[in-house]
């Protein structure tokens, strides 16, 4: 998107119609904020969510023609 048309347009609006695009910005960099916190996973935060059995390794009866 060019910067100067996106400027020009705002420029544009009534002083009322500005304070609304102003507060809607802010509210999407609000959004995007949250976003970016919601999605930070660290390692070992599932520890405990699953078991694996004990022969999970071993090999699949489903195979045992090919091997």
């Amino acid at each position: 998107m060019d910067n100067t048309l996106l400027y020009t347009k705002v420029n544009s609006l009534p002083e009322n119609l500005k304070v609304e695009v102003f507060d809607f910005v802010d509210f999407l960099l609000q959004k995007d904020k949250k976003k970016k916190k919601k999605h930070s996973l660290k390692a070992g935060c599932l520890k405990g969510t699953f078991i694996m059995s004990d022969d999970f390794d071993e090999p699949l009866e489903d195979f045992k023609d090919y091997m």
